[in-house]
């Protein structure tokens, strides 16, 4: 019999086939026995190629979580179910991975926090941009105490002209709104986690419906249907933390700008400053004199301390699982994750209302 950690996947589509399932496959500690899918036949071919020879495919989430051989589950599914299929999973005792956001509703997230909390199984979220190399060498650089006090910073998250025109990416229903809920996610993730500050005092967002108005626009994945395109195109939110710090968040998938970064931060200390621009850059002042080093990192890799490279998706779930088999708390923590749904939705609301968020009442 084997002991491998067995792992079911709900949802089969892009998601779990570009990053969750060829991550997990090079684990020989786990093994990938279960699959559900909207679609029966995307399942059935995703677990032809990733499954082991006895895996099933299930006919609905339900049925497959009440295997009681399954010990992982891993969430790969549109937004607005990620908060309902976690919550059952973790009920019927497994370990969860829900990919990004955690939650449409900030409610939905809490209550996932404490369903994991009461069922004494782990749950994460996947935040993979944390993993890259020249993240983690930051983040040790911001432990080290090198930045000084981080009271200024900004989360970037900007394409020019990117916007994804498959699946339910434009649907606010299922996604919950646009290239904040999808990338500036991540980079408001990766802002909180470098400055290890999670308490939000108010928030001021605007979101904007502009360049997505257009017809037969430039775009990397072609044209967008205007009449389809019901989330924003452009949204932006000014965050003041409990302690003073300032946090700008900008994220676009349709923007008339040259400055474009993803998944990227700006950061400012007392003792020093950081920025992810052509690398990782660090500046400050030493003896009187202004410097800059500049380190170059993979754009693709991370160092492993083997000496051989390891992408951040692989790393990602590498040291997930490894969190589970070793009773660890996972890299990303569903305490985390929730405060960056909080913020997400009090910026949507903020633009919604005109009027600054305050969290004293959360």
């Amino acid at each position: 019999m084997s002991n491998k950690l067995k792992v079911a996947i709900i949802g089969c589509g892009g998601i779990a086939t570009g990053k969750h399932l060829p991550s997990l496959s090079k684990l020989e500690q786990v093994e990938i026995v279960a699959f559900y899918d909207i679609e029966s036949g995307r399942a059935r071919a995703v677990a032809q190629q990733y499954g082991t020879a006895e895996a099933v495919v299930y006919e609905s989430y339900q049925e497959l979580l009440g295997d009681p051989a399954i010990d992982v589950v891993h969430v790969c599914t549109p937004n607005d179910s990620h908060a309902e299929i976690s919550i059952a999973a973790l009920e019927a005792g497994k370990h969860v991975m829900c990919e990004k956001p955690m939650a449409i509703r900030a409610a939905d997230a809490r209550r996932m926090v404490e369903v994991a909390k009461r069922s004494g199984k782990k749950l994460t979220i996947g935040y993979n941009n944390r993993f890259r190399a020249d993240s983690q060498y930051l983040k040790q650089i911001c432990e080290d105490g090198d930045l000084g006090d981080i009271y200024f910073a900004k989360a970037h998250a900007i394409r020019r002209r990117g916007v994804p025109t498959w699946g339910v990416f434009l649907d606010e229903e299922k996604q919950g709104g646009g290239p904040l809920i999808d990338i500036g996610t991540h980079a408001l993730d990766l802002t909180l986690w470098l400055m290890n500050n999670y308490e939000p005092k108010v928030v001021l967002g605007t979101a904007y419906h502009k360049l997505s108005r257009k017809e037969k626009a430039a775009n990397a994945w072609g044209p967008w249907d205007p009449e389809k395109f019901k989330v924003e195109d452009s949204a932006f939110g000014m965050i003041v933390m409990k302690n003073g710090a300032t946090i700008l968040l900008e994220s676009s998938w349709a923007l008339n700008t040259l400055d474009v970064k993803e998944a990227r931060c700006t950061l400012c200390g007392t003792e020093g400053g950081a920025d992810m621009q052509d690398g990782l850059r660090i500046n400050g002042e030493n003896h009187g004199r202004l410097y800059v080093n500049q380190l170059q990192f993979e754009a693709k890799g991370a160092d492993f301390y083997e000496g051989k490279k390891e992408s951040m998706q692989d790393k990602e779930i590498r040291l997930w699982i490894d969190a589970i088999l070793n009773d660890r708390e996972p890299i990303v923590t569903p305490e985390q994750a929730c405060v960056v749904s909080e913020i997400l939705e009090a910026i949507y609301e903020s633009n919604r209302t005109g009027k600054a968020v305050y969290f004293d009442s959360l």
